[in-house]
């Protein structure tokens, strides 16, 4: 999953084009999570690719364990995580709450989404 797919491309102050912020979904404790401990050499992207299929998805599980550095994509040994067991849901409120606005003036064309312009991205701001 391309997590920037959505994301609108904005000018900065300086005219530079740029990404607009992107907003992460609060994850709800759900009795589908996992939790493991984590062991050496384990990554956020390695335990997506493990759990979900898909090492793209490693921000998911970084972003339910907000007690843990994110500097870093290694986890520290012997550290519980919560792995969310609702991960097709986090994805389709991240899409949700970073799409462009219905009311955007001037949305700039993003190429990772065919170099439209925008006019096609409906829903929340950034």
């Amino acid at each position: 999953m391309n997590r920037y797919q959505n994301i609108p491309i904005i000018k900065s102050v300086t005219g530079k084009q740029i990404y607009a912020t992107s907003r992460y979904p609060e994850i709800p404790l759900s009795e589908n999570d996992i939790y493991v401990y984590t062991t050496q050499g384990d990554r956020y992207d390695l335990l997506s690719l493990n759990f979900y299929g898909d090492s793209s998805l490693w921000w998911i599980i970084a972003t339910a364990n907000p007690n843990i550095d994110l500097m870093t994509l290694v986890i520290p040994e012997g550290v519980q995580i919560r792995i969310p067991g609702n991960f097709t849901q986090v994805i389709s409120e991240f899409s949700l709450i970073n799409q462009l606005p219905l009311n955007d003036p001037n949305p700039i064309s993003n190429p990772a989404r065919g170099g439209n312009n925008g006019s096609s991205n409906r829903g929340g701001g950034y």
